[in-house]
């Protein structure tokens, strides 16, 4: 069989496989995309949970000294400190995850449980 004949036969292979891949994983929630990091499987659980404030933050929160429009992108685009952070904590792991907006350093103290993610405090650095 010529070499020719062998390509179509591969590309033809490929490509069907490739139609069902795309219809099998259309319908499920798979996701590759910056997934693989602990810290990136970390922000991503948090952000799938319902977000509940702590009366410290509700406070800070309405005298205006953060907004939950800051907030919410620190959640997704934050850095985790594992050093600082208690992941295996019962029943609920605290993580510390900070961020730099306007040469300040934002820490928010995030208590992640089955359901909920409670933030328990927030730090505004200069």
């Amino acid at each position: 069989m010529k070499f020719i004949h062998r390509l179509g036969y591969y590309l033809g292979g490929f490509a069907i496989g490739l139609v069902l891949l795309a219809f099998f994983l259309n319908g499920s929630k798979t996701s590759c995309q910056y997934d693989y990091g602990p810290e990136s499987r970390v922000l991503k659980d948090i952000n799938n949970k319902v977000l509940k404030y702590s009366e410290d933050s509700q406070v800070l929160l309405q005298n205006k000294e953060i907004d939950t429009t800051t907030i919410k992108n620190i959640l997704k685009e934050g850095d985790v400190v594992f050093s600082k952070s208690e992941p295996r904590k019962e029943p609920c792991g605290i993580y510390h995850i900070e961020k730099e907006k306007d040469n300040k350093t934002i820490i928010l103290t995030v208590k992640n449980c089955k359901k909920t993610v409670t933030l328990q405090s927030i730090k505004i650095k200069d």
